[in-house]
């Protein structure tokens, strides 16, 4: 057995073209959906991602604002420029773009965020309406996954699922909406005693630790569905070499940029043996925006009563 690759990018490419048809129906009722970015400080890394949310919305038609913040910015800075964008009409969905400066308490900022304009899922009000099972806007990681597992047919009800990691962005409530699917769920972390003995139960196995390549073959009973969720810096060619062989075009791809990025899972060595797995990249990076996208058309549909 070799397992197939889930293409994450076309999944995406798919839930983008919906949501761009719901925004110019939207639009044609006088509508214009808006998301607001708050970017504190130059990270580099955070400017791009912001960047390509602000590209993507003007590619669906969603009115997008960006507001920068210096990087020197105390909590009460980001809280009042948060509460002004509460106030205003014209934005339904605002993202504080994470990771905030060490002086900015994360948590604070996120609660400030109007739970009816949490694209990111992340305010503790929509986190409890996903315990209870009622509609609220999802963490965009974890509802991307959801969507990769249904486009691709595969069957949850019933499933054994073991997620790996525990964070509360991704590991969480993508257990929480898995269980709503009727799998059974297993969380797993760094303190689970005999790690790759529990993974082996599942018919579906999440990795969100955030560990190059941890998860092996050892990990994985045949046929199972593998989701990787990780997203490691790789910049030594050796590692490269060892983990994709000296004729894999990731290798290539190294010595052109000096790095590349790698999941959590070995790709190479968990193929044989699984029945789907999700590349990195192309896999759930691509899915994460495009649900970021949909929130935010959620958003202004219930803001809106559409």
């Amino acid at each position: 057995m070799t397992a197939s690759f889930i293409d994450g990018t076309a999944i995406a490419a798919h839930v983008r073209d919906s949501v761009g048809t719901a925004v110019e129906a939207l639009k044609a009722k006088g509508i214009d959906p808006g998301l607001a970015v708050v970017l504190v400080g130059a990270d580099p890394a955070s400017a791009s991602y912001v960047g390509m949310k602000a590209r993507m919305c003007k590619r669906l038609g969603i009115v997008s604002r960006r507001v920068d913040l210096a990087g020197e910015s105390t909590t009460a800075d980001v809280l009042r420029t948060v509460h002004a964008l509460n106030e205003d009409a014209g934005i339904d969905g605002i993202l504080v773009q994470l990771p905030l400066p060490a002086r900015v308490d994360k948590h604070t900022v996120l609660e400030s965020v109007l739970p009816a304009k949490d694209v990111d899922g992340f305010h503790s009000a929509n986190i409890g309406s996903l315990v209870l099972g009622r509609e609220a806007l999802v963490a965009c990681t974890p509802s991307g996954i959801m969507e990769m597992l249904r486009a691709s047919d595969v069957r949850l009800e019933g499933a054994r699922a073991v997620v790996l990691g525990r964070s509360d962005d991704v590991g969480k409530p993508l257990a929480l909406l898995l269980m709503h699917a009727n799998a059974t769920v297993t969380i797993c972390h760094s303190r689970t005693k005999d790690l790759a003995a529990v993974t082996r139960e599942a018919d579906i196995v999440v990795a969100a630790i955030g560990r190059t390549a941890m998860v092996t073959s050892e990990f994985i009973k045949e046929g199972a569905v593998v989701i990787d969720v990780g997203s490691n810096q790789v910049s030594e060619r050796e590692q490269v070499v060892r983990l994709f062989g000296e004729d894999s075009p990731r290798l290539e791809q190294f010595d052109q940029r000096g790095y590349i990025w790698v999941g959590d899972v070995h790709e190479r060595d968990v193929l044989p043996v699984a029945s789907m797995l999700s590349p990195v990249p192309g896999g759930v990076g691509p899915m994460t925006i495009a649900m970021l996208m949909r929130n935010t058309l959620t958003a202004a549909r219930l803001r809106r009563r559409d």
